[in-house]
């Protein structure tokens, strides 16, 4: 069903000939009848010879956004191509994302005008598939062919009138991976040439972003991370890792997780990122990189976002009031489950281990005060508990006596 998609020869011009819009549109009509997730591979094969954005920019563009002598299904599959572009990042960061929703909302005002006259607009499936799309459900459409979404009867819940998105979500994300000339108004102008310099530096995000995406299942070589470390403050200010993910990434790289963590919570925008990667280091799982990373960041005296510029909080001291206390508390529960539910005890010895040198050496510090009950009086409980290893003995004399 693929095949036609899949071979190169029939979809792509020569090697030596650049690509055109005359090669897209042969494209887009071949694609009508086939999935919409086969024409992205076979469009990407005709940038060959140039850039993916800059003929996507140059191609697609126009077609997505003239509704004057333009089939239904182009529209549709070119909606899909620029969001599958980059479908392994989230829509917020597509660089496509504002031509996008500036269209949705275009369309949608024009089915609404013949809903009012008791009519349906034939562009209402296009309606939908932009809708699905930046609310980052696109990939649900890539199984379904163009013609078969255009000739979609589309029951009351799915019309024009009831798809309604948060246009904040689509203008004040920072629009930091477009590049800096491009504008919705003018991002259809097929003249506008992408220079080199900015082409190579869209391909570096564009790749920082993968790896930073795989740095959630395996561990980063040097090499990998040396590529990622200048771009670590673009892609912090970003929402492209979710909470979710924070944990795996400190698990498998904690050596970048740092410095991403500090440029996050260091990052304007702290309502919408610091808060959750704030609660995602509270409930790290208490392992050697969750204790390295923590300690790191609550030594570091940089300034965080809250509390704005003047009189704001220091990266060491936001994670020292709303991270060590949850994340201590989780520790200890971790660690009297653990107790209970294995046989073997050197799991829970070596919790018990990395917890209390964790905690000593905050105490060393100077982060925690031993003589503070409220800090101090859970670890306290804690290490006289478990005075059955040495280290939680040593700590228990600390926090008993309130001294070093």
């Amino acid at each position: 069903m693929h095949s036609v998609l899949q071979q190169p020869r029939h979809m792509s011009p020569p090697v030596d000939a650049p690509p055109s819009s005359a090669s897209v549109s042969d494209l887009l009509v071949r694609a009508s009848t086939y999935p919409c997730s086969a024409a992205t591979p076979a469009f990407s094969r005709l940038a060959h010879s140039t850039s993916t954005f800059q003929l996507a920019l140059d191609a697609l563009l126009p077609v997505l956004e003239s509704s004057l002598n333009t089939q239904l299904t182009d529209r549709i599959l070119v909606s899909f191509i620029l969001f599958s572009l980059y479908s392994p990042h989230p829509i917020s960061i597509n660089p496509f994302k504002s031509v996008l929703f500036l269209t949705f909302v275009k369309e949608r005002e024009a089915a609404l005008a013949v809903a009012k006259d008791g009519g349906v607009s034939p562009n209402e499936p296009l309606v939908w598939v932009l809708w699905k799309i930046l609310k980052g459900d696109g990939d649900d459409i890539g199984p379904y062919s163009p013609n078969a979404l255009a000739r979609s009867l589309l029951p009351p819940n799915l019309r024009a009138t009831q798809l309604i998105l948060d246009d904040a979500l689509y203008h004040t994300v920072d629009d930091m991976y477009s590049p800096p000339s491009e504008a919705p108004a003018s991002a259809s102008e097929s003249g506008r040439i992408i220079p080199p310099e900015e082409d190579e530096q869209n391909a570096a995000l564009a790749h920082a972003m993968r790896l930073i995406l795989a740095a959630r299942t395996r561990v980063l070589t040097l090499a990998e991370q040396r590529q990622i470390a200048p771009l670590l403050p673009a892609l912090a200010a970003a929402p492209l890792l979710t909470t979710p993910d924070i944990a795996p990434l400190v698990a498998n790289n904690p050596s970048l997780a740092i410095p991403l963590l500090h440029a996050r919570l260091a990052a304007p925008t702290p309502a919408a990122l610091a808060g959750p990667c704030l609660g995602a280091l509270a409930s790290l799982p208490p392992t050697l990189h969750a204790f390295d990373v923590i300690g790191r960041l609550l030594r570091d005296d940089s300034p965080s976002s809250v509390g704005g510029e003047a009189g704001g909080l220091s990266i060491g001291s936001l994670v020292r009031s709303e991270v060590l206390g949850q994340f201590v508390h989780g520790a200890v529960t971790w660690v009297e489950h653990t107790e209970q539910e294995v046989v073997s005890d050197d799991r829970v010895a070596q919790a018990v281990q990395h917890l209390c040198r964790f905690y000593a050496s905050l105490i060393k510090a100077g982060i925690v005060d031993p003589t503070n009950d409220a800090d101090c009086i859970e670890m306290t409980h804690f290490s006289l508990r478990f005075a059955r290893f040495g280290e939680a003995r040593g700590l228990y004399g600390v926090l008993a006596q309130g001294r070093l």
